[in-house]
């Protein structure tokens, strides 16, 4: 078996799992079935997602959105693996949360995923140190939370125009993995497009319209991410983290972290078992 699955977390209706994918390029996908609706959040690693909504490629920090009765497929031609947090709704139970989401047009999602997103951040944060403290206890709370968020988003969102060609989505997920390895260093724009043989520019335009958001966005988001889950999981200084997670001034970190995450990280520390939502100020942009 190339997929593992743990639940960690269940109640009436929804269950929360942690997903391990070990496929590869020699692997060949095969079609499943969303039984429930699926909200699941890319942790590390990438694949190709393919259902009646879209196809794209999936990078840590993107959501991947399933109708219950859909069929999918997921590829991982472009790379070997991939971890999800993956949270399982019966559709009567999240038809309860949309009822009561602000701007949730409809219960069936329109487009197969959404892109890493600051207004996503801090709750995939959350959920991503629950799951390595095991604090089981969180996860219902951070369920109805994040599920409330992708209704939001998701009935916002329009379906791409043009998907990327697989080509262009080989290119952006090798350069994902670049990043990945190398985020607590500088990573020149120039460097990750010659290491998929194309112009900057070309790269540019390509990273953003696969991963929806530049790569140096995503090289911040990633930095960021990694620190909001170090501070949920240790009493380390401040500083120490920001440093590992490849910032080289506290300011500037401690700006952009509540820029994006809506909150000082301090707050964000004091607010270990805290159940409140991101403030308005965590859906700006970076």
């Amino acid at each position: 078996m190339t997929t593992s699955e743990q639940k960690l977390a269940s109640g009436p209706d929804w269950y929360v799992s942690d997903v391990v994918c070990t496929a590869g390029a020699g692997d060949r996908p095969f079609e499943e079935e969303h039984r429930g609706v699926c909200i699941a959040a890319v942790t590390s690693g990438s694949f190709r997602y393919r259902t009646s909504q879209g196809t794209a490629m999936l990078a840590p920090g993107a959501v991947l959105l399933g109708n219950v009765g859909a069929c999918y497929e997921c590829g991982h031609e472009h790379g070997a693996g991939d971890r999800c947090l993956s949270f399982h709704f019966a559709p009567a139970y999240l038809d309860r949360i949309a009822n009561d989401v602000t701007g949730a047009k409809k219960l069936t999602f329109g487009v197969s995923h959404l892109p890493p997103l600051p207004a996503l951040a801090s709750l995939l944060a959350e959920a991503e140190a629950a799951r390595e403290t095991a604090d089981t206890d969180a996860f219902e709370e951070l369920g109805l939370r994040i599920a409330g968020a992708a209704l939001t988003v998701a009935s916002e969102a329009a379906p791409a125009a043009r998907p990327p060609s697989r080509r262009d989505q080989k290119r952006v997920a090798e350069a994902v993995r670049q990043i990945e390895l190398n985020a607590n260093r500088p990573v020149s724009l120039s460097e990750l497009a010659g290491s998929t043989a194309t112009s900057p520019y070309h790269f540019l335009r390509t990273f953003r319209q696969v991963a929806g958001m530049t790569p140096y966005q995503f090289l911040l988001r990633t930095r960021l991410h990694r620190a909001a889950v170090r501070l949920r999981m240790s009493d380390e200084p401040i500083s120490a983290i920001a440093f590992e997670a490849g910032f080289n001034d506290l300011s500037t970190f401690n700006r952009r972290f509540r820029r994006v995450m809506g909150e000082t990280p301090g707050d964000y520390r004091a607010r270990r078992s805290g159940s409140a939502s991101p403030s308005p100020s965590a859906f700006a942009a970076f």
